[in-house]
């Protein structure tokens, strides 16, 4: 594999289409980021919880990847609530400013 060197106009091109681009839509926001978050969060509790009742029926499944669905669905979780704590203090720390 060859590694050709970059030349100040390949690095103006590439920087000129990045500029050039159309702004994302407004629904792929932080607000459409966040709600896409929530919905893979309860994807995955849902899935952990069908992997456990399908464990407890007796229906087949082992107990590994129960206990892993669980997990994820337990990170996930807890990762969306620091996401959330993080976004109420910046809230609350903007909220303070003076103006």
């Amino acid at each position: 594999m060859s590694v050709t060197p970059a030349t100040l106009a390949s690095i103006a091109g590439a920087a000129g289409t990045a500029l050039t681009r159309p702004a994302a839509a407004p629904a792929e926001g932080f607000a459409g980021i966040l709600g896409a978050a929530v919905q893979q969060v309860n994807s995955l509790q849902s899935t952990a919880e069908q992997k456990v009742t399908a464990l407890l029926s007796g229906s087949g499944q082992d107990i590994h990847s129960a206990t892993l669905s669980v997990e994820r669905a337990t990170l996930a979780f807890d990762l969306m609530l620091q996401v959330r704590n993080k976004v109420v203090s910046a809230y609350q720390e903007i909220s303070r400013l003076q103006f």
